[in-house]
């Protein structure tokens, strides 16, 4: 009896052993490619390499966002040549939607008719005349777009929608969702700067990422950090307008366009790195944020559970502060 239960242990044991063996062993992976005009960078632990899934995953996204791409949905609707949405463009719009009315209109996806007046890189600010602004403000604001089942409507056909400031989070979010599909539970997902991590890195400690000292340099050729923090579970996305400006009159204008007024945001917040459960949200608050400046930007955040902001002020001279809200401290780990 005791020799058949022994035996019987020692089958079961080989059988479970032998289950093991064929599992497919999981490994870090890392990738990287091009995307709406920026790098990705992703690392993940997987059975497989996954690559060429997220690269045609992003592609997907890029036809339904992209107002590079003539035949996108966002750029059709702009046109005013469809008014026909996709599930992409829907979760897009509606979490936008919730944050405009979040950040009293600070973050409105209608601003697209002013980025286009001052051109990329500000091209044509040279141009750009008080006039011009009044005329365009009057469609600008969310309140007068809506989506109806799966169709846009919007109450004058001069609103143009730019996405810019959320889709490259919510492009986060998808890979992301994407990995955990495939039972990925440990992976760094970054695109152009907005990121969101779970799980460990390949040391098995939590992910490391650096926020950047606000030195204005356009090209990037001297970066430095000016934090290092540890963080998973979490979204992390930035904002700032120290390597995005023109000066004028001895005063610095950011690349942010204030929904407000129709000018660029003019104020002594730098940057801002905001981190939120979702790279959407996180995307769409740096950016409001930008616009807001600091006092009224720290009081959304402490009002927030779900929110936590790192701020980078311009001081005197060459100088600069930082502030942060009480909960985001814990996250940091290293002064470079």
């Amino acid at each position: 009896m005791v020799k058949t239960i022994i035996m019987r242990l020692f089958y079961i044991l080989s059988i479970a052993l032998i289950a093991i063996a064929c599992q497919p062993q999981k490994e870090y992976v890392r990738t990287e490619g091009l995307i709406f005009g920026t790098i990705y960078h992703m690392t993940y632990e997987a059975s497989e390499d996954l690559s060429d899934t997220i690269q045609s995953t992003l592609n997907a996204f890029d036809w339904s966002m992209s107002t590079y791409k003539e035949e996108s949905v966002i750029s059709k609707i702009n046109r005013n040549v469809s008014d026909e949405t996709d599930e992409y463009f829907r979760q897009v719009f509606n979490s936008a939607k919730e944050i405009t009315a979040a950040t009293g209109g600070a973050f409105d996806m209608t601003v697209a008719p002013l980025v286009n007046l001052w051109g990329f890189g500000f091209s044509k600010k040279d141009s750009v005349t008080e006039a011009a602004i009044d005329s365009i403000r009057h469609f600008v604001g969310m309140d007068m777009v809506r989506i109806e089942g799966t169709h846009v409507v919007k109450d004058r056909p001069e609103i143009m929608l730019d996405g810019s400031a959320i889709a490259k989070g919510f492009a986060v979010d998808v890979i992301a969702d994407l990995l955990e599909a495939h039972d990925v539970v440990n992976y760094m997902v970054e695109i152009g700067g907005e990121m969101r991590v779970k799980g460990h890195n390949p040391n098995a400690v939590n992910w490391r990422v650096g926020i950047d000292k606000p030195i204005d340099d356009p090209e990037v050729h001297n970066r430095q950090l000016q934090e290092v923090i540890s963080i998973t579970d979490i979204a992390l996305a930035s904002s700032g307008n120290y390597r995005n400006f023109y000066i004028k009159g001895g005063k610095k204008y950011a690349h942010t366009i204030s929904p407000y007024s129709g000018y660029p945001v003019s104020h002594s917040l730098l940057g801002v790195s905001v981190l939120a459960k979702d790279c959407m949200t996180a995307d769409a608050y740096a950016t409001a944020f930008m616009v807001l400046g600091y006092e009224k930007s720290i009081k959304i955040v402490e009002a927030n559970a779900d929110l936590e902001a790192y701020f980078i002020l311009d001081g005197h001279q060459d100088d600069y502060t930082i502030k942060m809200s009480e909960g985001f401290s814990k996250f940091i780990i290293d002064k470079p």
